[in-house]
């Protein structure tokens, strides 16, 4: 079911609902109020006879019954009776009586002074009437033909105006519901007509406060991320074609140059060794591309475990210094820093090239190859600085050197491939750190990494 048509059906029910309920208590209302302007009408009839009967000396049982026929404010079906105190009847309307009146009636009639109940289609009241000298019971009973007509008008009424309240409540809702949700079914229409060839089309948000305006405002959040993610991917499967391609260029040149004629030993040699190079080089791209879609996939949560950052610290620094004899790491930890607080969550091989690359990255881009680590207790987290002496980056550069593949215009002639700042920071992201950069060109460059400390229950 549509939503217009829920919306419809529910403002329905609730409509249906209050005037439902609005109609029964106007009704039962209604029916009080007939019943006891009835029942005092009653009551004023009969407390009047039983007075002209027993108060006026004039008036005898038969001239009452004369009085009461030519009484023009006679109810209808009107009977009353008037009992003695021995149950003996003073006086009795002309007509068959068709109420029943035992000694008990009288009794309770007597103890409670006044009863009240139903008989037929007859409403009867008993009362008690006294005066100086007499105490006598006095049974009025007689039919409300006038206010249960109008009582029965009034139902009638009431379903009508019901059934077509309803009806007009329908139709209200119905348009209503359309005129409400058109907002939705344009932003429905807008968002389906963008696709991968106009990802830079955007929703209309309207006048910008209401909650569709914020719905629409959503979705142009939604769309700039999704453009940015294709551009970077198309960024990405470029550059990373072109980093590819220059290392088996470069194999199958070399390879097809030397088929072309006879080489000596010392040639073939050479020519081998060329080739590793240039296959070792593309395993290392290889590895980093596939640690960057590692590291950007959320599955990898699942082998987070607890590390020891200082022990990765001094792996990351012998492996570095293994490769590169002429690399120098120095790390020192603050006087501060407690055993507890060098352990995290985490991936150990994601942790593990991250640090390995800011370590590379102070040596390779710094003329004395040095970097200087120092680590330190933060709130709650665990800080690491490195810091070098080499070429720096320049302001304009520091956002974009986080992107994959870019180099900064001062690192060209330096080799590399640009993935290993981007690689660091998604790392860090994906460990829920920070990641910082203070620079300046020809004066070298300070990273500064925090991760969360492992809590203890």
């Amino acid at each position: 079911m549509q939503i217009r048509d829920k919306l419809t059906f529910l403002f329905l029910l609730i409509v249906a609902l209050i005037m439902g309920a609005s109609s029964l208590a106007i009704y039962y209302l209604s029916a009080q109020y007939r019943k006891q302007e009835f029942y005092e009408r009653i009551e004023n009839k009969a407390r009047n006879v039983a007075k002209l009967l027993i108060e006026v000396e004039e008036v005898d049982a038969e001239l009452l019954r004369k009085i009461e026929e030519n009484n023009p404010v006679s109810l209808p079906n009107e009977e009353i009776t008037i009992f003695d105190y021995q149950n003996q009847v003073l006086y009795s309307s002309e007509g068959v009586q068709t109420v029943e009146v035992n000694e008990a009636l009288l009794n309770r009639i007597r103890l409670e002074g006044e009863v009240r109940f139903v008989f037929g289609n007859q409403e009867v009241l008993g009362v008690l009437f006294t005066d100086q000298y007499d105490r006598v019971v006095v049974v009025a009973s007689a039919t409300d033909i006038f206010g249960y007509r109008k009582l029965n008008n009034l139902r009638n009424v009431l379903f009508i105006v019901f059934g077509a309240g309803l009806l007009f409540t329908f139709i209200s809702g119905r348009i209503f519901a359309q005129r409400t949700l058109s907002p939705i079914s344009r932003v429905i229409a807008q968002v389906d007509a963008i696709g991968i060839s106009n990802l830079s089309s955007r929703v209309d948000e309207g006048n910008q406060t209401d909650e569709l305006a914020q719905l629409a405002g959503t979705f142009n959040d939604m769309l700039d991320r999704l453009e940015e993610a294709f551009k970077l991917q198309k960024n990405f499967i470029a550059n990373a074609s072109h980093e590819l391609r220059t290392p088996l260029t470069s194999i199958t040149g070399q390879l097809e140059v030397t088929l072309l004629s006879e080489r000596s030993a010392e040639d073939y040699k050479r020519t081998v060794n060329s080739v590793l190079d240039d296959i070792k080089n593309l395993n290392y791209l290889s590895n980093r591309l596939l640690l960057l879609a590692q590291a950007s996939s959320e599955s990898v949560e699942s082998s987070f475990g607890s590390i020891r950052v200082d022990e990765l610290l001094w792996q990351s620094a012998g492996e570095l210094q293994k490769r590169n004899p002429s690399y120098k790491v120095s790390i020192s930890f603050n006087e501060d820093l407690e055993d507890d607080q060098m352990t995290i969550v985490g991936n150990e091989q994601l942790i593990k090239t991250a640090l390995l690359n800011l370590m590379d990255n102070g040596c390779k881009y710094s003329d004395p190859h040095e970097v200087q680590v120092s680590v330190e207790p933060g709130r709650g987290r665990l800080v690491l600085t490195f810091r070098d002496f080499g070429i720096g980056i320049d302001e304009e550069e520091q956002e974009l050197i986080f992107e994959p593949f870019h180099r900064g215009s001062n690192a060209q002639n330096i080799k590399g491939h640009g993935i290993g700042l981007s690689l660091v920071q998604r790392i860090v992201k994906l460990h829920e750190g920070t990641l910082t950069l203070i620079s300046k060109k020809g004066k070298g460059s300070t990273f500064t990494l925090t991760l969360p400390v492992e809590k203890k229950n």
